[in-house]
């Protein structure tokens, strides 16, 4: 009998504890101060709702109330942690499509066959009507590169097969340079983040070395850098998806020439195309919480980097955020570079990208965002 009113207790006990922890945290939802940006995951949170009888009648209301309700959780941040590293002890690990091993974090998502490359439609047409010698570097993600540590079921089209289906759809004329093969020779090094899916600046050191010799220069040694670790506390796009805690921060680097050519002018330009004076590196964002803006055209704004070199050889690079940490190794062989995000708008920036001054086009973009059909998506348009 005593065991039973024991057992009773127990389950009252543990019901009144588990009605007070609920009250508790709802309480602490309400009351406590709302963000609009949850910076451990780098992303914008959701807002409340605006009532209405339509948002009532077709059910956007609850569904909009739910997800702020999900992002303004008190102690949001911890649980999703606690998720994260639960879900690796039980054995699960693939968390919100990344794939979790016991020192790298790398995206899950199965890859499907292409059948049609929009692309490399959009760089065939952009390289007949200019004269400009054109360049294209498909950008591996980590995954691709290792894609080894990924279960079968997620590599049976691998990004390694994608590339070369990718650079088989561009005309003869345009020069494809081979970053995978080299990150794949170098895997056993510092080449990709742990918690992103970019290279890092030794991995783009890497690509480099091989890409400028075929825009017709020599590399710089590796030896003649300094480089300057800027945060070792770098924890990106991954980690922000899984939120998986347990893989080591990573270390965003600079790298300087200290004997070679300077930077003498940076210009951003804005939609506006008014252009003012910016540094090549932003340091005002080694300690918030996305420090990869320190590098070069981060805010996806169109930038001109004039250098002393004394050569007259203009460069345009066209693209994605994986081109950030590379654009720095190049300031060594152009008098200017000139720098536009994948989606730029030729219309609107005609003043300011006159092609005519670059003898060289250079894209280099991720090769999943060229898979995308928007990727590449007005830079043919005319006005």
């Amino acid at each position: 009998m005593n065991k039973k009113k024991n057992a009773s207790l127990k389950y009252k006990l543990s019901g009144i504890f588990s009605a007070m922890l609920i009250l508790s945290l709802t309480a602490a939802t309400i009351i406590r101060p709302k963000g609009s940006i949850s910076y451990q995951e780098n992303r914008n949170l959701a807002d409340f709702p605006k009532l209405t009888f339509s948002s009532i009648f077709n059910g956007s209301f609850i569904n909009s109330l739910s997800d702020y309700s999900k992002d303004q959780f008190a102690f949001r941040s911890k649980f999703l942690n606690l998720n994260a590293d639960m879900s690796f002890y039980n054995g699960e690990r693939v968390v919100n499509d990344v794939y979790i091993t016991n020192n790298m974090l790398l995206n899950a998502k199965k890859r499907e066959k292409i059948s049609e490359w929009s692309s490399a439609s959009k760089i065939n047409d952009f390289s007949s009507n200019c004269d400009s010698a054109v360049y294209v570097i498909a950008a591996p993600s980590s995954d691709g590169v290792y894609a080894d540590k990924l279960p079968k079921h997620l590599t049976s089209y691998t990004q390694k097969s994608m590339i070369d289906d990718f650079y088989s759809e561009l005309d003869n004329n345009i020069k494809r340079i081979d970053a995978y093969n080299v990150l794949k020779m170098l895997n056993e090094n510092y080449i990709y983040y742990r918690n992103d899916s970019k290279w890092t600046s030794y991995g783009a050191y890497c690509v480099y070395r091989t890409a400028i010799q075929k825009l017709g220069f020599i590399p710089i040694a590796y030896d003649k850098y300094t480089i300057e670790h800027v945060t070792s506390d770098f924890k990106g796009d991954l980690y922000n998806k899984s939120q998986y805690s347990t893989v080591e921060p990573d270390i965003l680097d600079i790298y300087y020439d200290v004997d070679g050519s300077s930077v003498m002018k940076v210009s951003a330009y804005d939609k506006s195309c008014i252009s003012h004076d910016v540094s090549l590196y932003n340091r005002q964002f080694a300690k918030t919480n996305y420090p990869y803006r320190i590098y070069p055209s981060e805010s996806n704004e169109i930038i001109k980097i004039n250098t002393n070199v004394k050569n007259d050889k203009k460069l345009l690079i066209i693209k994605d955020s994986y081109a950030n940490c590379f654009i720095p190794f190049l300031i060594q062989h152009y008098s200017q570079i000139a720098v536009v995000p994948e989606n730029f708008d030729s219309r609107a920036y005609s003043d300011i990208i006159d092609l005519s001054q670059y003898g060289q086009v250079l894209f280099l973009i991720n090769a999943d965002r060229l898979s995308q059909t928007n990727c590449l998506s007005v830079i043919n348009k005319e006005g």
